[in-house]
């Protein structure tokens, strides 16, 4: 038996995905931006309630198995640490060069630290919960 949408906080439904490449490259244009060793986001204030996230890794990333893999942890990043993504906002994570071996302990080592350094921490942050059940190993 499945749990209703509701009885589901961490899910990333459709209407929070950057859909286009528009929707993409306006964000990457507009946005502020906070760089890692391994990913670069960007972030524009849209204002209201929905909150937008996009992933991308082009092919200098690496083969399309890798790239899969890395967006794979990043949407899970996102899922799990939605509190780090206020509403209003349009979200672009764009992979650098993708880490070796990389868990989601690791992506959120290296992300929540620059995203609260450079947009501040929401209050009532949640760390990141890499020991939850993930459909990501």
């Amino acid at each position: 038996m499945t749990a209703s949408r509701r009885e589901r906080p961490h899910r990333f439904p459709a209407e929070e995905r950057l859909r286009t490449d528009r929707e993409f490259r306006e964000v990457v244009r507009k946005g502020e931006r906070v760089t890692t060793a391994h990913y670069t986001v960007y972030r524009d204030a849209l204002g209201g309630e929905r909150r937008q996230v996009g992933v991308s890794a082009g092919k200098r990333a690496g083969g399309a198995v890798v790239r899969n893999r890395v967006k794979r942890l990043l949407r899970e990043f996102y899922r799990l640490n939605k509190c780090d993504f206020p509403a209003g906002t349009r979200t672009a994570i764009v992979v650098r060069k993708p880490p070796e071996a990389a868990g989601l302990g690791d992506v959120c080592a290296e992300l929540l630290p620059a995203l609260r350094r450079r947009w501040g921490a929401n209050k009532g942050n949640v760390s990141c919960r890499h020991d939850e059940s993930s459909s990501v190993s």
